[in-house]
């Protein structure tokens, strides 16, 4: 007898089966966003679209949408998220219809995530825009954001430094974890307030922490 999690097929089986699901759920919920998955298991078969969508994943990327309409509200015009991968969050964010958005940029220096991104989010026409960009190497203020993302703390080496290249009274989303045992890991906090501390923003307007298995993941909303 085989086990109910492991195909008895082939992975081409598993990836064709996938496709169908992603786009049935896609008919079935009327969602943008699993429709780009669909579109990104037919387009990208090397992307690892599952591990960008794990639950750990998305319940982190939900957690900042929410408390960013709470604490900062809904209205936005241009949103920049760095280490934007797969163009996740851009796509909860634009898909939330309790968000005004005209348009989100999406960064990461990894190229081969460009078009991933761009597929994922292809159902938000211009709204969305992928770039292969060192976030240390961006004008921040030639960008004129309302709001700067940064999800991935945990992989600067110097995260005051980096805050520094964003325009003063930026308003920013960040969020590390105290995940030290994985090796990409090279900047992680021990706390929340230890987060608060090297971050050294100039208002707070959210801190909060969310424990999650094997880690606790630390976010900051506020002003540079």
């Amino acid at each position: 007898m085989t086990h109910a999690s492991h195909s008895p097929h082939g992975s081409n089986d598993w990836h064709e089966n996938g496709y169908d699901l992603a786009r049935g759920l896609a008919a079935y919920t009327g969602s943008v966003l699993v429709d780009g998955i669909a579109g990104v298991i037919a387009k990208h078969p090397e992307a690892n679209i599952a591990n960008a969508f794990n639950h750990k994943q998305v319940l982190c990327k939900l957690w900042a949408r929410d408390e960013l309409l709470k604490n900062a509200g809904s209205a936005y015009g241009r949103i920049v998220v760095l280490g934007g991968w797969y163009g996740v969050l851009p796509a909860m964010l634009l898909e939330d219809r309790r968000f005004t958005i005209e348009a989100i940029d999406s960064f990461d220096i990894d190229p081969t995530v460009e078009q991933v991104a761009r597929t994922l989010n292809s159902g938000f026409g211009d709204r969305f825009h992928a770039i292969t960009a060192d976030m240390h190497a961006i004008d921040y203020r030639s960008l004129q954001a309302d709001l700067v993302i940064n999800t991935s703390c945990e992989h600067i080496a110097d995260l005051g430094a980096w805050l520094e290249l964003v325009p003063s009274g930026t308003r920013v989303l960040l969020q590390s974890n105290d995940y030290f045992s994985e090796p990409s890991h090279i900047n992680c906090v021990s706390s929340l307030e230890e987060f608060q501390a090297r971050a050294g923003l100039s208002r707070v307007d959210f801190a909060g922490a969310l424990p999650m298995k094997k880690y606790t993941r630390f976010m900051l909303i506020g002003r540079v």
